[in-house]
């Protein structure tokens, strides 16, 4: 069902996206109360009791360097580096970086096989019980 580089990547996840609710409001029982964004504020917040009994959450980083498929996330910084592997890579897959940048990957990301189903039902399965997709990463590519 998932080829070996969908489960390297369910391998490096980690954390939830769950943070994002559980930093906005709650419910208590006078009603709602609004947070500020602010440390102070947010500290204030009472973690739910689901996500206190949470083992296991997952978290993935998955972006623009999904397309060249090396390296990791890193991939966008490293390929200007020279004699680094990553540009060695770039170059005899892509060419110079300085004709074939990192931007050039953007519109070949297109996530046609992405099947959030087929995702749910396998971090189910491991046991997670809060699960999301990082929507910013090193890149500044926004998900």
């Amino acid at each position: 069902m998932f080829k070996k580089s969908k489960l390297t990547l369910a391998a490096m996840l980690i954390f939830g996206s769950a943070m994002v609710s559980m930093l906005t409001t709650c419910q208590s029982s006078k009603g709602k109360k609004t947070y500020k964004p602010a440390w102070e504020s947010l500290e204030q917040h009472p973690i739910p009791k689901w996500f206190a009994d949470a083992k296991l959450g997952i978290y993935a980083h998955w972006g623009v360097y999904s397309v060249p498929a090396y390296d990791g996330p890193r991939y966008g910084k490293r390929m200007y580096v020279k004699g680094g592997n990553v540009y060695e890579y770039h170059k005899k897959h892509y060419g110079d970086p300085s004709e074939f940048g990192y931007k050039d990957f953007i519109p070949m990301f297109k996530a046609e096989k992405f099947d959030p189903e087929g995702w749910a039902e396998l971090l189910k399965k491991a046991g997670a019980k809060f699960a999301g997709i990082c929507v910013a990463h090193h890149d500044g590519f926004a998900m």
